[in-house]
């Protein structure tokens, strides 16, 4: 079991919206009609959202539960909150058409990007944040797996560690990935990004690295997957994905605000070491960028 558990969600509508794949045919009926309208169901009682639904009353009660809530009430409360939080603005349905002109493809796309950062910002809990920053601080090695969108952020994040003197090492391909995991020990961090969570070529690395003693980190959307699972630490992203959006824009950019923030707090919590290193980089790349600019003049 992952510190996760337990927990209410704090943001039930990006919630939701993660876990639908996992649900049972039943309780994504509901989980649909409360990412169609929140804010009916929040204003419904659980005899109404039967009646509209065709879902049984304990359906219903067990799906609230499987979204992290004690019952239906909690739901309900939930989504109240949540829609009074929202602006007029943001409720607006912002799937991108194929007609759009681009004025309205720029609106779209950024309040999709905005809302996955407010949404994953919710979600970030500082201790759960804190207890990543802990062990990645602390690791003798950390690799970061990820493919395709997640792959990227998997990239940034090794790079940002190498940045502060910290060994850090992405892998998009599997082959390697399995056989960095395997050489993994208690003292390592193995981080495992993936949108969904169910990305076999993510999930491989992690079990075998959680086989091999290292601390497991999940950084996913959907706190219910697989990874999640497998996880000491689970991170949650939020950001959806759409026709005109594949590759998850909006969760790839979730998923990059999680990896700045732990990078933050490794960097506060080495910051001797960091600033010497952070330092020494610069350094490198400026005499680099230097060299190259007076080669290009004197040709």
């Amino acid at each position: 079991m992952n510190e996760n558990e337990g927990a209410a969600p704090v943001n039930p509508i990006a919630t939701v919206r993660a876990v639908l794949p996992s649900l049972t045919p039943a309780a994504q009926t509901i989980a649909r009609l409360i990412l169609d309208d929140p804010a009916m169901v929040a204003r419904s009682t659980i005899t109404e959202v039967s009646a509209v639904s065709g879902i049984s009353e304990a359906t219903i009660v067990r799906t609230a539960r499987a979204l992290g809530f004690a019952g239906y009430s909690q739901l309900r409360f939930a989504l109240a909150a949540a829609v009074a939080r929202d602006t007029p603005e943001r409720l607006v349905p912002g799937d991108l058409a194929p007609d759009d002109p681009l004025t309205d493809v720029i609106a779209k796309v950024t309040r999709a990007e905005s809302q996955a950062l407010a949404d994953t910002a919710a979600q970030l809990n500082p201790d759960r944040l804190g207890a990543v920053v802990d062990a990645v601080a602390g690791a003798r090695r950390v690799d970061v797996y990820g493919v395709g969108a997640s792959g990227l952020v998997a990239a940034d994040m090794a790079q940002k560690l190498m940045r502060i003197g910290l060994p850090g090492h992405s892998y998009t391909d599997a082959h390697l990935a399995l056989t960095s995991a395997a050489l993994l020990r208690e003292a390592d961090v193995a981080v495992g990004v993936s949108c969904t969570g169910e990305t076999p070529d993510v999930l491989g690395p992690a079990r075998i690295a959680r086989k091999a003693g290292a601390t497991v980190v999940a950084i996913t959307n959907n706190p219910r997957s697989s990874l999640a699972g497998l996880a000491d630490h689970v991170l949650i992203s939020a950001g959806r994905e759409t026709a005109f959006r594949p590759g998850a824009l909006a969760s790839r950019i979730s998923q990059l605000l999680i990896v700045d923030c732990v990078f933050v707090g490794v960097a506060q919590r080495t910051f001797d070491t960091s600033d010497a290193a952070l330092r020494a980089t610069r350094d490198a790349l400026a005499d680099y960028l230097g060299d190259a600019h007076r080669r290009a003049r004197s040709a």
